[in-house]
């Protein structure tokens, strides 16, 4: 077995059983269900990592690349990444669809430990589903992981309302970096060419005030680990002074 790492286990589908199934007999293992060309994916790793180091050893990481080992991919049924699994005794206990903030993951990891008193909060958070996160919001309905989570879903489905619903939901609780991105997420649709795009309100932004909050709200859907970010927010400074 590899010594696990800051990063977690790199578990492939010959050594699942061992490194992840029969290791959650002796502490819960949280399994991240990524691929190379998952932008999400890289958002949601180092999160997911930095959560589960503070437990210091209380619980596991197992990361699988679905490309290189489809028998895993296949398991769990996987239809989009990311995904994670919470897994307790062989069994799973819990899972989420998607990039959470960190807020979220840490509940999701929380609720994984044995012997810790969940409220029935967390637990809803943990499990994740819609309906499970307006149950939780039923109870306290400005729980910033439970906002956070269901704004989100609503923003990847992209239903009809649901990109207003998520806006009206972050209304609730505090800006944060989380916040913001999820609401530009909202805000903003999909272009072929982010650059171009830029390039374009860039020429409009000084005087159109819709212009620069469609170039904001582009830079926080890039994320600030983007090395384009920087140099457009550079540019955008310039242009408005």
């Amino acid at each position: 077995m590899p010594a696990p790492t800051l990063r977690g286990m790199d578990v492939t589908d010959a050594t699942f059983q061992t490194e992840v199934i029969d290791r959650s007999a002796q502490v819960p293992v949280v399994i991240d269900l990524w691929a190379e060309w998952c932008g999400p994916c890289k958002s949601l790793g180092p999160i997911l990592e930095k959560v589960i180091a503070e437990q210091g050893g209380k619980v596991a990481l197992a990361k699988v690349d679905i490309d290189a080992n489809p028998g895993v991919a296949q398991a769990f049924q996987v239809q989009s990444i990311p995904a994670v699994f919470g897994m307790v005794d062989g069994q799973v206990a819990a899972s989420f669809v998607g990039a959470q903030g960190e807020d979220a993951v840490r509940t999701f990891v929380e609720g994984l430990l044995p012997g810790e008193v969940v409220s029935e909060i967390d637990r809803l958070i943990a499990i994740g589903d819609e309906g499970s996160l307006i149950a939780a919001l039923g109870i306290e309905s400005d729980n910033v992981a439970a906002v956070t989570a269901l704004a989100l879903l609503l923003v990847e489905r992209a239903g009809e309302g649901d990109q207003d619903a998520a806006l009206k939901l972050l209304e609730r609780i505090p800006e944060s970096a989380d916040t913001r991105r999820i609401a530009a997420m909202a805000r903003t649709e999909a272009v072929d060419d982010v650059e171009e795009t830029l390039a374009e309100l860039l020429t409009v932004v000084k005087d159109d005030e819709d212009a620069r909050q469609r170039f904001v709200d582009l830079l926080e859907v890039l994320g600030p680990d983007d090395e384009r970010t920087p140099v457009w927010r550079r540019r955008l400074t310039s242009a408005l002074f």
